[in-house]
């Protein structure tokens, strides 16, 4: 299965964008399709040898729905990023500046100056004392205002497309015409086309502020070639190079400080603040800014690998895993549309045929009514635009967000399963006891430190770093690390058992008592035990704060971890967890995540880790937290969340913006549906009038979209 992503170039309808969608999905070469209207981009998925075939078909839906968009490779869309599109399709009654290839400024110009013309031709024909100058002037207004929608009505009626707003907004108005209503068109004309362009502004400048997640991407990387410094793109630079990075200027690659001492701005990445020291030998990430000096960076990865191209891998992709409420609604609005257009008509009718048709030209107005109002833009618009402000808000906080799926998810999270080791702790273990038994204290730190540097979990480290001697490669040799458990080794052609005593004495070696509540290391070398080394984690300054924040947000946090239960007691009664699981191998915590989804009524159920042994937990959660800076690619590729600050302080953060989303969300559609519904019931009791009806379209979307802009705001 391969996937193909188009650009729609100049897309600016949200039911266009809906019939695109459904054509290409009709297609039988395609298995999949979807347009994210927010992000104007279409996802097909399809088998590899139709990939000619399938952009010619899709060109050809595109034009005949929208003669005016564009169809790029949506790879290619960055650079464009200096060219002004034109950004507005023939349904919003814009045409004009596809035509004239116009930015968008000059579009909203001409737009404007059209509309004031129209209102004034409007005001004059109001005050003007004759019926039939009043009637030219107000039909002139109504041309001015409208002329792109009649354009386009009429073609849709070519094209055999129904349903489409600007043919119901066009028999709306010319049914009021030929009802003798000529002031009443010219003015709900106008009206329609004034909201349709504050709508088109307020859906641009979203576009806008979440389009800033993509400005991270660095434009170019300076590189040492021969000697000489040479700007290129950050494709084209290797593993093993070296860049060069003024102060001022964004990191283009991850890498390591081989030359120079700075500050960087890691806000971009971590949406901390906080300046963090640089200087040789520190690990720095791309997106994040050199703040001072110049600083020399050994790059550690491809681009394509790097963490900037990571985040913008998972905002760009977020649409793709919508919500139920998104697929409600999409669905909801499929069904809507024809309902209503159907009950306009039998409005029109059915009463005439007990009242008499002496009344028709009354129920035919109010079922134009109807006409006007069934637009389904405000939720089609207001919906996706709310989830994808809510993912870009988290973004700002550091909080990485997979898609609208786990926006919903997260809000209705009851628990949150918790590993301990670089989540709740530090993960950066300092000895504080080494306990030899038969042997000297130098010896039994050495067997530990040579067993251990197969490894690279954080009591690894923590003793080679101890040991504090170098470790010639190809002194260990077969190395085996028991997950959950400990490693062994060849040390001088004698085995070195090193890790929980459970494994040692599996191996028939008797071990010393030990009743520290610190992680304990027991080592056997030659079959005989050696003694022990404890090791202390600290705990996250933020830990606590977490877990009580969570607590009042009426979330149960949860830990698990593989460490013995002393340990686990000690670290979850500092926290206050009041359930806690110790000494589980990974698919022990899987087994425990599938407990607590079965016996938590439903709810989805999170849980949070680092570390490779952390994947599969992360994966098997109805929600999975990945720790971004410190956390393995795989956990990082299993999760729905990435904290890129490493603070579990960002999931009841993160849990608060989900629910602000879900709340705004629910907001929308009761509010776009309640107004309809009422103005409907006034219209069918001849209590509203066409004025009215055009607020409940394009003012109810217009106020919709400003309050899914909220959940931008964190």
């Amino acid at each position: 299965m391969t996937k193909t992503i188009y650009w729609l170039k100049g897309l600016d309808c949200p039911n266009c964008a809906q019939k695109i969608a459904l054509k290409v999905n009709d297609l039988e070469i395609v298995d999949y399709a979807d347009v994210d209207f927010i992000q104007k981009k279409l996802i097909v998925k399809h088998k590899q040898s139709n990939i000619k075939s399938i952009e010619e078909s899709v060109k050809a839906i595109v034009k005949k729905y929208e003669p005016e968009v564009e169809v790029l490779d949506y790879s290619k869309k960055h650079e464009h990023k200096h060219h002004h599109e034109s950004e507005h399709c023939h349904c919003h009654g814009h045409e004009h500046g596809h035509e004239h290839g116009h930015n968008e400024a000059e579009n909203h110009t001409f737009d404007i100056v059209r509309f004031i013309l129209a209102g004034i031709l409007f005001a004059v024909s109001k005050a003007l004392p004759y019926e039939l100058p009043c009637k030219i002037l107000a039909l002139c207004a109504y041309l001015i205002a409208g002329y792109d929608v009649v354009i386009s009505a009429l073609r849709n009626i070519l094209h055999g497309e129904a349903f489409d707003e600007t043919l119901l907004m066009f028999i709306a108005t010319v049914g009021a015409v030929a009802l003798g209503y000529y002031d009443e068109a010219a003015a709900v004309m106008l009206f329609f086309q004034v909201g349709e362009l504050l709508q088109d502004i307020a859906v641009e400048r979203s576009r806008k502020s979440i389009s800033k997640l993509m400005e991270l991407k660095p434009e170019f990387a300076r590189i040492i070639k021969d000697g000489r410094e040479e700007k290129v793109s950050p494709e084209s630079v290797d593993i093993g190079d070296v860049i060069i990075v003024k102060a001022g200027e964004r990191l283009p690659l991850d890498g390591v400080v081989i030359s120079g001492e700075s500050q960087i701005d890691t806000s971009a990445i971590t949406g901390e603040f906080l300046p963090v020291n640089a200087h040789e030998g520190s690990t720095v990430s791309s997106g994040c800014t050199n703040l001072e000096g110049v600083i020399k960076v050994k790059v550690t990865c491809k681009f394509k690998d790097s963490a900037v191209a990571r985040i913008m891998d998972m905002v760009e992709n977020a649409s793709e895993k919508k919500a139920d409420t998104e697929k409600f609604i999409t669905r909801f609005a499929r069904v809507y549309t024809p309902v209503v257009v159907a009950c306009a008509v039998l409005l029109a009718f059915v009463p005439c045929l007990f009242l008499g048709f002496s009344q028709f030209t009354k129920w035919l107005y109010r079922g134009l009514l109807f006409l006007v109002i069934s637009c389904p833009c405000a939720l089609v618009i207001s919906i996706p635009l709310g989830f994808f402000a809510g993912i870009g808000g988290a973004s700002k906080k550091g909080i990485l967000v997979k898609g609208a799926r786990s926006i919903e998810a997260l809000a209705k999270c009851s628990i949150v399963a918790m590993d301990k080791t670089g989540t709740l702790t530090k993960g950066s273990f300092c000895i504080e006891k080494i306990v030899p038994d038969g042997i000297t204290r130098d010896q039994l730190l050495e067997y530990a430190a040579f067993a251990e540097s197969g490894s690279n979990h954080p009591i690894a480290i923590s003793i080679i770093k101890e040991y504090a001697k170098d470790i010639p490669s190809g002194t260990v040799d077969d190395v085996k690390e028991i997950s959950g458990h400990g490693i062994s080794c060849n040390y001088k052609n004698k085995k070195i058992i090193c890790g929980k005593s459970e494994l040692l004495e599996e191996n028939g070696i008797k071990v010393l008592p030990c009743e520290s509540e610190n992680t304990t290391v027991h080592v056997a070398y030659d079959g005989k035990y050696c003694g022990y080394i404890t090791l202390g984690d600290e705990i996250k300054q933020t830990s606590k704060e977490a877990v009580s924040q969570l607590s009042k947000q009426g979330v149960e946090t949860v830990m698990l971890t593989g460490d013995r239960k002393i340990t686990a007691a000690s670290v979850a009664q500092k926290l206050g967890i009041k359930e806690y699981h110790a000494g589980l191998l990974p698919e022990n915590k899987v087994e425990k995540i599938e407990e607590l989804i079965r016996t938590h009524g439903g709810a989805p159920v999170a849980f949070a880790g680092d570390g490779i042994n952390d994947a599969p937990v992360i994966a098997r959660a109805d929600i999975g937290i990945a720790m971004g800076g410190l956390g393995s690619d795989i956990a990082i590729e299993a999760a729905d969340l990435v904290l890129m600050n490493d603070d579990v302080l960002s999931i009841p953060k993160a849990i608060s913006i989900s629910r602000k989303t879900m709340r705004i969300v629910k907001e929308n559609i009761v509010f776009a549906l309640g107004v309809k519904f009422a103005v409907m019931l006034l219209g069918a009791l001849g209590i509203a009038g066409m004025w009215m009806a055009v607020f409940a379209d394009v003012g109810v979307a217009l106020i919709a979209i400003l309050n899914s802009m909220r959940c931008s705001k964190t």
